[in-house]
């Protein structure tokens, strides 16, 4: 099967290639803002170009013929987001209907789409959180996300466009980029190993759902098996884990000796987020197997290679 991966050069997107190229002829774009071409397997074809290209996006569409889309590529950053509505919409809203314009001209048979679970629901009471509760995003970047998800539906109503949509937890493991991504794993085990002392925003017990990156690309597999499923699934652990806590772990990998330092909160952002998985155990047979202590420390040993 040929299949198209978007942000393939990324931290999430990299694995997936990696998963799919000895069974699967794999064309990843990626514009390599976030990403590394050092990430893409060799294995795979790399277009370095940008989604918002419309020009670009619907040529390789055309030579390459893709018959599935994994759409990872994005603008991820939720502050950034606050900052600048409308560049993450460009991106994230814009970008994607150019690629969703080429899946129905060009014949994809499925669309899998990178969505968010925290920032889709926003503050909830229900805790995991079902795929049934009322999405509410409080970002720019939520906002797009679930923007994206309603036209998935226009276009599999409209034009047969099958799709499915991941909604991810916290998403964290090796080459998470600590810079261009806002990832609190790789942003603290980058200063630890660099000698610096991370600073826990707040009290530290805000919670969240953290979830290995092998255990979100096993989700994507499933959703490429399950061709004729078209729906939307959490992607999470239903387990929250606070950044103090977090940090402790990590922080015991370097024998403790960084202090526990906090700086003030930072405005609106979520108390609690971590999301029930029920829905994709029971349709997709998907589940997490990777705990968090056991990632965190692949992780680390990760990093500490790569610095």
């Amino acid at each position: 099967m040929r299949i198209l991966i978007t942000g393939g050069a990324g931290f999430i997107g990299s694995h997936l290639v990696d998963a799919l190229v000895d069974k699967h002829e794999v064309v990843v774009i990626d514009d390599l803002s976030t990403g590394f071409k050092e990430n893409v397997n060799k294995n795979a074809k790399l277009f370095v170009t940008d989604i918002r290209n419309k020009e670009e996006i619907f040529k390789i569409f055309r030579d390459e013929q893709p018959e599935v889309v994994f759409h990872l590529a994005a603008q991820i950053n939720v502050r950034r987001s606050v900052k600048d509505p409308a560049m993450d919409a460009e991106i994230n809203i814009l970008g994607s209907l150019n690629l969703l314009e080429a899946s129905i001209k060009f014949g994809v048979k499925k669309f899998i789409f990178s969505s968010t679970g925290g920032a889709i629901y926003g503050d909830t009471e229900i805790i995991p959180t079902p795929e049934t509760v009322e999405a509410r995003p409080v970002s720019p970047y939520g906002c797009a996300k679930l923007s994206i998800e309603k036209y998935l539906h226009y276009y599999y109503v409209n034009h047969g466009l099958r799709y499915t949509s991941l909604r991810y937890a916290n998403v964290y493991g090796p080459r998470q980029n600590p810079h261009g991504e806002a990832g609190v794993v790789a942003i603290f085990l980058d200063k630890m190993i660099k000698g610096e002392n991370p600073v826990i925003f707040g009290d530290g017990k805000q919670t969240r759902d953290f979830v290995y990156v092998s255990d979100v690309v096993d989700a994507n597999l499933l959703a490429l098996k399950h061709l004729d499923i078209v729906d939307i699934f959490n992607i999470g652990t239903g387990i929250e884990t606070d950044i103090n806590t977090i940090f402790k772990i990590l922080n015991s990998f370097f024998e403790n000796k960084y202090k526990e330092i906090h700086a003030e909160a930072m405005p609106g952002e979520q108390r609690r987020s971590c999301l029930s998985y029920e829905k994709a155990e029971r349709i997709l047979g998907w589940k997490p197997r990777i705990d968090i202590e056991t990632g965190l420390r692949k992780t680390h040993e990760y990093f500490k290679k790569k610095i």
